[in-house]
């Protein structure tokens, strides 16, 4: 099969969820003899051609600031929607798939309007949709955020093979425009066997949490409900890595609590290693975030050994990805002090957490993708071709 991914991001240039995922099911993909082609801006050094790991790279735009302040830039992805057009009208043609990451909007809003302009018996276009943001658009634009919902509906209404990487956003892919029996539902994944062999480290916690330092994270939730553990379990201590805009705010609140000197605030690691060694060396992984449409942390830790702790709340997919294998309880700060309580007791979950994560291993995730692309192709109309299959990067070489 040959398969083409779109996204303005690459992996490992830049290291975002989304550009992970397209990076892992690439390489598994083009290791089993499929032709891989990804196009994207021009992140990587050398020619805007080339070919790592069986899978070929090709620059249609060039490097680009992704943010704008806080904020991912609306003119960078507008830029690349523009620019991908060209590029894609051949993709259709060359490419037995398309397959479009969803997020910033604009690459699948790009790919759809080349797919427009070429014949009807082209490529499918497949799309991975990792989140569906709808009333969060207020928190994020403000008084632009009539501009996201509106933008948001309308890539959901094109003509589209959806992915979900959970039921949650499944379900609120509906609320927008999409038949839930038409998308099918991948989850994101991890290499099990990479993180069961890393080293814990030296220095561990008993209570840990990773990611970004946000309201919707509730980490003063957590932090709170630490601390009333921490009355009867003196010896206890909590790890956060991570940065963001609350950090000298939860700071305040570890000083308030009065215990600054258990928690410590370890910042952004950009080494996945180093992550992975405090999962290994923690007891628990507590994250009670409000906003997960999938939660690739829980499943990191889940594969370390961790007891994790998820927030049970409509705007989370932690109860599909925890399982039994944690807790999942509401993100306030008794319900959370329960569940630190149970953790750190020691009580056996009804499923061993790495068995758990062996579910979400990489190589199941890529083939199951490559299943959904045969069932996209069987209800696809056929396709026909006067000459052999090659690469859009080839073609685009020879014009």
């Amino acid at each position: 099969m040959d398969i083409a991914f779109v996204s303005n991001v690459v992996y490992p240039e830049v290291t975002g969820g989304a550009e992970k995922r397209i990076y892992e099911i690439a390489r598994r993909l083009a290791a089993d003899g499929h032709s891989v082609t990804q196009y994207g801006r021009h992140y990587w050094d050398g020619p805007s051609q080339i070919q790592r790991e069986n899978v070929s790279y090709h620059a249609i735009a060039p490097e680009s600031e992704l943010y704008a302040g806080d904020r991912r830039s609306i003119a960078e992805a507008v830029d690349f929607g523009l620019r991908s057009v060209p590029a894609l009208r051949q993709a259709f043609t060359d490419h037995d798939i398309v397959h479009a990451s969803v997020f910033p909007y604009f690459p699948v809003l790009g790919a759809a309007v080349a797919k427009a302009t070429v014949p009807a018996d082209t490529a499918p276009l497949v799309t991975t949709w990792h989140e569906v943001w709808m009333e969060y658009w207020q928190e994020y634009l403000e008084t632009l955020s009539p501009v996201g919902k509106l933008v948001e509906r309308f890539t959901a209404r094109v003509d589209q093979h959806p992915v979900a990487v959970s039921e949650l956003t499944a379900r609120r892919l509906t609320q927008i425009g999409q038949d839930r029996e038409h998308t099918h539902v991948i989850p994101n994944g991890i290499d099990v066997d990479d993180i069961q062999t890393v080293e814990a480290a030296a220095d561990g916690y008993d209570v840990l949490y990773a990611g970004r330092l946000i309201p919707e994270k509730n980490l003063d939730v957590a932090i709170r409900a630490f601390a009333r553990v921490a009355r009867t379990n003196p010896d206890i201590s909590m790890g956060i890595i991570g940065d963001g805009p609350d950090r000298d705010t939860l700071e305040r609140l570890a000083e308030q609590t009065g215990c600054r000197d258990r928690i410590d605030f370890l910042g952004f690691l950009p080494a996945d290693e180093d992550v992975l060694g405090h999962m290994h060396a923690a007891d628990v992984f507590c994250s009670p975030s409000e906003r997960e449409g999938f939660g690739i942390t829980y499943i990191e830790a889940l594969a370390a050994g961790c007891t994790v702790i998820g927030a049970d709340h409509p705007r989370s997919a932690a109860s599909e990805v925890i399982g039994d294998a944690g807790l999942v309880v509401a993100p306030a700060v008794g319900a959370v002090t329960g569940a630190l309580k149970t953790a750190l007791s020691g009580t056996e979950m009804d499923t061993i957490p790495e068995q758990r994560a062996a579910q979400f291993d990489w190589d199941r995730i890529a083939d199951r993708t490559l299943e959904m692309y045969q069932t996209v192709l069987q209800d696809s109309p056929a396709r026909h071709r006067s000459e052999p299959n090659r690469s859009s990067a080839e073609n685009a070489a020879t014009r």
